[in-house]
């Protein structure tokens, strides 16, 4: 099935029509502050092609993007983007320097004790660049242990604690985004960079000549959700339900298909 832009506009209109203006409680901190701003301050690390990334022009685009807009329009205010190191996205939840975050984030024990998610309105899974035949053949990860392995991970994600906790005899590459690690793999420095489904198939749409091989199998399993603040469960309870409409009226599977056409978890065509 394929989504038109024009759909898109469509579904989103109906998602808007049903929603309603945000009134915040005196005890909801975060809400409260959110509409005596008129604003809904976004974190994201722009360095998650497909999810969040930043463009020639200065301009964030995503998936995650398209949410974070959706979600303020519902609330009826503005948006405000602010990227960060994804390493810094947790902490500026914490500290109030943003409201929210959407940065192809999976909701795991660790970040969950700090924050609090709701979710997943995506479900990704690890994957591997490479130009390796033998690594591109890899199933599980008992698969790669090798010792003159060279991994490339972004620092601060879960495919860098993958490889610390499963893999701990490859040599980890830490990297401060996918291009990085990208690059790396191309020149021959790194052997492999692990990475999220939604990064793989950007890098296998950006480079189809390059000769890479991309491993798209369910390695792990990957829910993304949506970070908030944890001193404020009527926000919390707001997001959810914003979730839930996005789901019943089509949009989520919209936004599915116009970032990642018919791309499946299982093959990169």
């Amino acid at each position: 099935m394929k989504y038109s832009a024009r759909l898109i506009l469509a579904l989103t209109a109906l998602f808007f029509l049903i929603s309603s203006t945000v009134y915040a409680a005196d005890n909801s901190p975060v809400l409260s502050r959110i509409q005596k701003s008129g604003k809904l301050v976004l974190g994201t690390s722009g360095t998650m092609p497909l999810m969040s990334e930043k463009t020639m022009t200065g301009e964030v685009i995503g998936f995650d993007i398209d949410m974070a807009n959706a979600l303020a329009e519902s609330m009826g205010v503005e948006l405000v983007t602010k990227v960060l190191p994804f390493a810094e996205l947790i902490p500026a939840l914490e500290s109030g320097k943003v409201d929210v975050v959407l940065s192809n984030m999976t909701m795991t024990v660790e970040r969950n004790m700090r924050v609090a998610f709701v979710g997943p309105y995506f479900v990704s899974g690890k994957c591997l660049i490479t130009k390796e035949e033998a690594m591109a053949k890899a199933d599980e990860p008992a698969d790669l242990k090798e010792a003159d392995l060279t991994m490339a991970v972004v620092s601060g994600t879960t495919s860098e604690s993958f490889v610390k906790e499963l893999l701990p005899e490859l040599k980890r590459i830490p990297v401060a985004d996918a291009d990085e690690g990208t690059d790396l793999v191309a020149s021959g420095k790194a052997k492999a960079m692990l990475t999220d489904f939604p990064i793989c198939l950007s890098v296998m749409k950006r480079y189809p000549d390059s000769g890479f091989q991309s491993v798209v199998s369910l390695l792990t399993y990957e829910p993304i959700g949506i970070a908030l603040p944890a001193n404020d469960p009527l926000f919390v309870n707001l997001a959810e339900n914003f979730l839930l409409r996005t789901e019943n009226v089509g949009v989520n599977t919209a936004l599915t298909v116009k970032w990642f056409g018919n791309a499946k978890l299982t093959a990169i065509e």
